[in-house]
């Protein structure tokens, strides 16, 4: 098993904050590209690049910085095509939803530190519940048009058992687990969905504490992961660390074998200091050696979840590609970036 690590930089509520994609109300000049008529201006992309590079130590190169201008301007185009199937298909988030979507993010924090934190990032709660609504729209979309349809049959769990029959036969126990990282270094390559890191020893330790206060009062463990860690390998996996085996386990950090083996399947840990970073441990399954068989509940259900999942990240993608294809898009800046050869000031 290999616990690593990204190594970060920022704090807790930036998750959302510096994830506020959405573009921008009114105009604000020029247009860098266009989904079905409507703009994405220069503006909303400078906006999100400098939340997501104020806390790198260095300014980057032109073409380093344009080249991550252009790859933030695909995201805003694609979050756009879907925001458009949304509203056709009518799963815009409604109020209610985008309220509690609020409490939650308010739960952490008294009112004053809720405050603090969106003045900090300079964004108001109007734009903070804008972007709730494009955020809660897409997923409504993508769960009524792709996921409610996703079947797993039985005959295509026997088959994947009879197929894979090997991989459930263990020649020493099998540990599940689950984590979520939090480290105090800095480094810009944060893969989280809200690009949230923590910087120093202080912020860090704040941040994970407040993710434990959110899993142990009931939020998902593995959303959690891919909203909030920093391991830049396993947190859009919802903090997946597969299958390892009880040697793996004795080459990790003495301070996370401890905490994984004192745990109870379905468990969370504490807090847990590793060497580099702090985490939290969910111990998701643990299978003794010998051979499993496809009669045993949890065997058929992992290999159903499996399926299921393969087949709802198939349809995304194909559903993202194709409603891409059907959009009306202009990137305005990769044609200038193109006629210029060059990076623009």
């Amino acid at each position: 098993m290999r616990w690593r690590y990204v190594q970060a930089a920022a704090f807790l509520l930036t998750w959302l904050l510096l994830g506020c994609r959405g573009p921008s109300q009114a105009p604000q000049g020029e247009i860098w590209a266009s989904v079905n008529g409507k703009p994405i201006y220069r503006s909303d992309v400078e906006r999100q690049f400098r939340r997501q590079m104020a806390p790198l130590p260095g300014p980057l190169s032109e073409e380093e910085a344009l080249s991550h201008k252009l790859r933030l301007l695909n995201d805003l185009i694609q979050e756009e095509i879907l925001l458009q199937k949304a509203a056709q298909r009518g799963t815009l988030a409604s109020d209610n939803e985008i309220e509690a979507a609020l409490a939650e993010l308010r739960a952490p924090y008294t009112n004053e530190e809720f405050q603090h934190q969106l003045e900090t990032q300079g964004i108001t709660l109007a734009e903070l519940k804008e972007e709730l609504r494009r955020e809660l729209s897409i997923r409504n979309l993508l769960a009524r048009e792709l996921f409610a349809q996703v079947e797993v049959s039985d005959a295509e769990i026997s088959s994947y058992f009879a197929a894979h029959r090997d991989e459930f036969r263990h020649t020493e126990a099998l540990y599940h687990v689950a984590h979520i990282v939090v480290t105090p270094a800095r480094n810009p390559e944060v893969r989280n969905l809200k690009n949230d890191d923590a910087v120093g020893e202080a912020q860090a330790r704040h941040k994970i504490e407040q993710l434990l206060r959110l899993v142990r009062a009931g939020e998902d463990f593995a959303e959690v992961a891919r909203n909030f860690s920093e391991d830049p390998n396993t947190a859009l996996a919802g903090g997946d660390l597969g299958f390892f085996p009880e040697s793996a386990l004795e080459q990790t950090d003495p301070a996370l074998r401890q905490a994984v083996r004192q745990l109870e399947v379905g468990a969370i840990s504490g807090v847990v200091r590793s060497r580099d970073a702090y985490h939290l441990v969910k111990l998701v399954e643990r299978h003794p050696a010998g051979q499993r068989e496809l009669e045993e509940p949890d065997v058929r259900e992992s290999i159903r979840s499996h399926l299921h999942k393969q087949k709802q990240q198939l349809l995304e993608a194909a559903y993202i590609e194709a409603a891409r294809n059907q959009a009306r898009v202009i990137n305005y800046l990769a044609r200038q970036i193109l006629e210029s050869g060059r990076a623009l000031p």
